[in-house]
């Protein structure tokens, strides 16, 4: 099933309009706004045969709310990716790298992770339906185009579905700071699933008795914690550092 959903930002806007697998309804933007960046953006739009209405600032207000637009919304329909891991896991070429986030609340963290997600090869990004952000236009927006590029799965029962991963073969390591195990001592390169906890209270309980081995990362400063968008990049880069050295 599509989603129609409104998009806003000059990048995220771009960056769908190039992948040119999404329906545009419109672009509205800004009037008086007619930068180098902005004029990509209608370039972009003529090619693609997108109609553009100039618009007051209190007029893109009133479909996104007082976000950072920079100017330009698009009313999108969103074509589906993967909506089952069944799907993501059919046709890869290489043992699976999956991504679950207990919980996030932030879309900022969201959007971060989904890039993130995207920059390391991640094949799916699973989160639960319920007690999560969602994939809204704050997120989309800071994602800057992977939240159309990463299939984002959204479970009923996550419990449910780390008990599949683990019936396909995928072994399922989480963060946990007290964890024995360190990022740098941790070595894994086969079928992998990473979960993270939201930003407050870490992984559920029963999240966590489901994960196969908890990996602590490293810390050498003062602080306690990692964002769990940082904490993301690091656990991904280093297993697509393991496996490139796999070969």
């Amino acid at each position: 099933m599509s989603s129609v959903r409104y998009l806003y930002g000059i990048h995220a806007v771009q960056a769908a309009l190039r992948q040119a697998r999404h329906r545009f309804f419109e672009i509205y933007c800004q009037d008086g706004r007619d930068d180098g960046r902005m004029k990509g953006v209608l370039q972009l739009a003529t090619e693609r045969n997108v109609p553009v209405k100039r618009v007051s600032a209190s007029q893109l207000a009133e479909r996104v709310g007082e976000v950072i637009h920079q100017g330009v919304v698009a009313k999108v329909e969103f074509a589906p990716l993967a909506k089952h891991l069944d799907d993501v896991l059919a046709d890869l070429k290489e043992p699976p790298l999956l991504l679950v986030l207990d919980g996030i609340q932030d879309p900022h963290n969201l959007g971060a992770c989904l890039r993130t997600a995207d920059g390391m090869g991640v094949h799916a990004v699973i989160a639960p339906k319920d007690k999560a952000v969602g994939l809204n236009a704050t997120a989309a927006k800071v994602a800057c185009g992977a939240a159309e590029t990463v299939p984002y799965l959204t479970v009923t029962n996550l419990a449910r579905t780390l008990r599949e991963i683990k019936d396909q073969g995928i072994w399922i390591a989480g963060t946990a700071g007290e964890a024995n195990t360190d990022l740098f001592g941790f070595k894994h390169t086969g079928p992998m699933a990473w979960v993270l906890g939201n930003e407050g209270q870490g992984m559920r309980r029963l999240t966590r008795e489901l994960c196969d081995e908890l990996v602590s990362i490293p810390m050498f400063g003062q602080v306690e914690s990692f964002n769990v968008s940082v904490a993301t990049g690091m656990v991904l880069s280093e297993t697509r550092r393991q496996r490139f050295l796999a070969g």
